[in-house]
């Protein structure tokens, strides 16, 4: 699978960047900085709220670092079983970090709309996850990577969620609320559309699929 249309280095970058951020929380008083600023204190005291927090940045974390390269088609051809013993790293950390995003997306600042968002991306997520590990179990290989690709995008909104929210509050709305509302949303809707866009060009350019 060659997705010649994306800028790998950049898009690199930005995986393992941002996948090594939750390395911060454990360097830094994070409390006052940052999404957990905005958090109400008895939230930041809970002991039940603080494991999934932390469950979901360090797997979501490692879901980001090792994901990417997993669409690198010289490792699958040259190095089959570190492509899959990678996969199931992957597949593992998303299912944890996904079921713990649910738990804390009703907790999410924002209201209502911050909570449907967040919601919607730890639920599809984690049924994009099921299906990329069902699929290759089964042997549809064409259909796992598809999955995959929808997976990653949703994996890939720990970055845009850190490009856009800055951008909004500080040019758009000058505010981080509103701005986190429409973020909540923004972080992950346009990544799956994109997704979409690449899966229908692969089923549709044979030489794509393998």
């Amino acid at each position: 699978m060659k997705l010649k249309n994306i800028p790998w280095i950049p898009f690199a970058f930005f995986a393992i960047a941002i996948g090594l951020y939750p390395l911060l929380y454990f360097l830094v008083d994070m409390r006052s900085n940052g999404l957990l600023q905005s958090k109400p204190r008895a939230i930041l005291d809970s002991r039940i709220w603080n494991t999934a927090f932390y469950i979901h940045i360090i797997f979501g974390g490692i879901a980001l670092l090792t994901g990417w390269t997993q669409f690198s088609a010289r490792l699958r051809r040259r190095y089959l079983n570190t492509h899959r013993f990678i996969g199931k790293i992957y597949v593992i950390a998303v299912a944890l970090s996904s079921i713990a995003a649910l738990y804390i997306a009703f907790f999410a600042t924002g209201g209502l709309v911050c909570v449907l968002g967040f919601g919607s991306l730890a639920i599809i997520w984690l049924i994009s996850d099921v299906k990329a590990y069902s699929t290759i179990r089964q042997g549809h290989i064409s259909q796992h990577q598809n999955w995959m690709i929808c997976n990653y995008a949703l994996t890939f909104a720990a970055v845009t969620l850190r490009i856009w929210l800055p951008l909004l509050s500080a040019f758009v709305f000058h505010d981080f609320i509103p701005a986190y509302r429409v973020v909540s949303w923004l972080c992950w809707v346009p990544n799956l559309a994109v997704a979409l866009l690449i899966i229908n060009k692969r089923n549709n350019t044979p030489a794509l699929v393998n």
